[in-house]
């Protein structure tokens, strides 16, 4: 596992209220790592990516890298890091998927590369961002 990278990221909208259900949470942490990797020069490719029983959040190129990321988010860390919850069971999911990604998409000889963005939302509207690279 390489270092991560941690800021603090300022609301530029997407905006969550803390009454608002899990799934806006997560969807509004996709859109807030979605912004993240664009600001770091990533290559969206797709999002959502759905295959099998599961689904990878975001595939993006760093540089000549294909890059599967996994964006864990939590309303705080009370019970522990949103990176924490990408288990092993997590981990043999995604790359089960990104295998049907390599395969529907034909790609070969490319490197690859599995990333956890984790997010931790703060009440004033700021965001945790932390982007562990080669997390697994």
């Amino acid at each position: 596992m390489e270092k991560s990278d941690k800021e603090r990221v300022k609301s530029k909208n997407p905006s969550f209220h803390e009454d608002e259900n899990p799934h806006k949470l997560g969807k509004t942490g996709e859109e807030v790592a979605l912004r993240y990797l664009l600001e770091k020069k990533y290559k969206i490719v797709t999002r959502n990516f759905r295959f099998y029983r599961g689904e990878i959040d975001i595939v993006a190129y760093d540089g000549p890298t294909l890059v599967f990321v996994e964006v864990k988010t939590r309303r705080s860390e009370d019970f522990g890091f949103p990176e924490e919850s990408v288990d092993f069971a997590k981990q043999k999911q995604i790359r089960k998927i990104a295998a049907g990604y390599l395969a529907k998409t034909k790609l070969r000889d490319v490197e690859c590369r599995f990333d956890v963005i984790s997010l931790s939302f703060h009440e004033n509207g700021d965001w945790d961002v932390k982007h562990i690279k080669n997390a697994f």
